[in-house]
């Protein structure tokens, strides 16, 4: 299925972080993998000119979601350190625009559209459809996928660019079911063109 992107398209590269990835403080199985995909999918939109963006876990030290708080998680992605940064081999165009969220103490976001501006500056550069990928399947990237859909955006999910933290087995396999059944389209990047 070839699939030609347009200035109606847009890039959403989500929570790709070192500490997401193999060794970090909230590691993802394979996380690294999708990396090499993002990337191509990301020289394919800078070369067309189209909008990219990415997300990233921006905590306080003293972050809701952290277990010293009553939250689920470890530590991670503390704002400005080298756990919150972008995978070192991720290639973010120059022009991508990172989102920011749970930026506050008293409020976690899953979704990369929960508390920030995302919504409106897709909007505003008039994106109707979004291709996403990133970490984790099961968390961050099904609810920033909920969360485009109900914003009205068509979604193509990048099956070949997410991975999935499984805390119980099979929690990424029903994600990605979930994300279909509300009206996600699963491709590859080589579906893209």
């Amino acid at each position: 299925m070839a699939i030609t992107v347009s200035p109606s398209d847009a890039l959403i590269i989500v929570d790709v972080q070192n500490d997401f990835l193999p060794g970090g403080a909230l590691a993802v199985p394979e996380g690294d993998r999708v990396v090499e995909p993002l990337n191509r999918a990301a020289a394919l939109f800078e070369a067309k000119g189209l909008a990219v963006f990415a997300t990233r876990d921006w905590h306080p030290e003293n972050h809701c979601s952290f277990k010293a708080q009553g939250g689920p998680w470890p530590p991670h992605c503390v704002a400005g350190t080298p756990g919150a940064a972008f995978a070192p081999s991720l290639r973010l165009p120059t022009s991508t625009i990172v989102i920011s969220k749970a930026t506050t103490p008293e409020r976690d976001a899953y979704s990369g559209f929960q508390g920030t501006e995302l919504a409106d500056l897709l909007r505003r550069r008039g994106v109707k459809r979004v291709v996403v990928g990133g970490l984790a399947t099961d968390y961050c990237v099904l609810n920033t996928v909920k969360d485009a859909l109900a914003h009205g955006f068509q979604v193509l999910l990048l099956t070949d660019a997410i991975r999935a933290v499984d805390v119980k087995p099979g929690d990424g396999d029903a994600a990605r079911a979930e994300m279909e059944r509300r009206g996600a389209v699963p491709i590859t990047v080589a579906d893209l063109a």
